[in-house]
């Protein structure tokens, strides 16, 4: 039983990493939290149940809608990320950009994003409507087996296709995204925005072009996100993204604003703790999930990875 709730607990941790990582790669360059990021990762859920051909529901103004083709679950899960990552560059435009040209406080650049991710999640409800949506069977991996069994008959540990794949994808994003930023000359000029973007610019950097990078990456793998959510439970609705966002919150918050491993930790200590909890008490997951935030917060306030701020006089 142990086992199987590890097991568990490490699929759902995979998808508050790979969601976290999100805001972790705009606060660590801009020192901001990107609440919208929870309306684009729903929107990757769409996107994908829509560019596999799937049909909308009888409400919203897309209601009976469908594209005229089809794409395979990987080809439309990659498509739908990179829509994602193109409409937060779209966001980084018309409401970040304008912000930090004014050197806006960062408390108005997070209201401002708290209010954008209303107003994106209104307008993905007046589009299809609040209907659940589920992707079809065996889609990710036609001919597979619903779950597979890692333990023995006797001491069964089952784990769902959906959740393997989880695992994978975000294991797979994981190693990409930091051989990018330590190993790659746009990385390491990523690294020199987060430290310090004036000096990089006065360096010849151009911090406006990686910014914009940042939250192409951010909404890219906020689609992934939403779409393996999708696969693994279904679209729940517009407000799909809010729950996680949360979390995702917490996860930044666990392991360290601003640090990539941090996230990491953070998402599988929160995922395993949610899976722990007894089925009698399964109304206070989330109670949990934030306790342990706090007791952590009260011995480590810079996170479990995070570094001391140092304030200069």
């Amino acid at each position: 039983m142990l086992a199987q709730q590890l097991a568990n607990g490490l699929a759902i941790g995979s998808v508050y990493v790979i969601f976290a990582l999100g805001y972790t790669l705009i606060f660590s360059v801009l020192g901001i939290i990107n609440f919208a990021h929870g309306a684009i990762f729903t929107l990757g859920a769409y996107f994908t149940f829509m560019l596999m051909g799937q049909q909308f529901g009888f409400n919203g103004l897309l209601a009976q809608t469908k594209l005229p083709f089809g794409l395979p679950f990987w080809v439309a899960m990659f498509v739908s990320a990179i829509l994602s990552g193109l409409v937060g560059v779209v966001l980084e435009r018309i409401i970040f950009r304008p912000l930090r040209a004014r050197k806006a406080d960062p408390l108005l650049t997070l209201v401002s994003s708290l209010g954008l991710a209303v107003a994106m999640v209104n307008i993905i409800q007046y589009l299809v409507g609040a209907e659940t949506y589920s992707y079809p069977s065996g889609v990710a991996l036609p001919g597979a087996p619903a779950a597979v069994n890692f333990g023995s008959p006797e001491a069964p540990i089952i784990i769902r296709t959906s959740q393997i794949i989880i695992i994978v994808v975000s294991f797979i994003i994981l190693i990409a995204l930091t051989l990018f930023i330590n190993n790659t000359k746009t990385g390491r000029a990523l690294r020199a925005v987060a430290e310090d973007a004036t000096t990089s610019s006065l360096m010849g950097v151009n911090t406006d072009r990686l910014i914009r990078l940042t939250f192409f990456l951010s909404g890219f793998v906020g689609g992934i996100a939403g779409t393996l959510v999708g696969l693994n439970v279904g679209i729940t609705g517009p407000y799909l993204g809010i729950a996680f966002g949360l979390k995702g919150l917490a996860v930044i918050v666990l392991g360290g604003l601003g640090s990539v491993p941090g996230a990491v930790v953070g998402g599988l200590v929160i995922g395993l703790a949610e899976a722990l909890v007894p089925s009698s008490l399964v109304s206070y997951r989330d109670a949990v999930a934030f306790a342990i935030l706090f007791i952590v917060l009260l011995i480590r306030p810079q996170g479990l990875l995070g570094r001391r701020l140092i304030q200069k006089v």
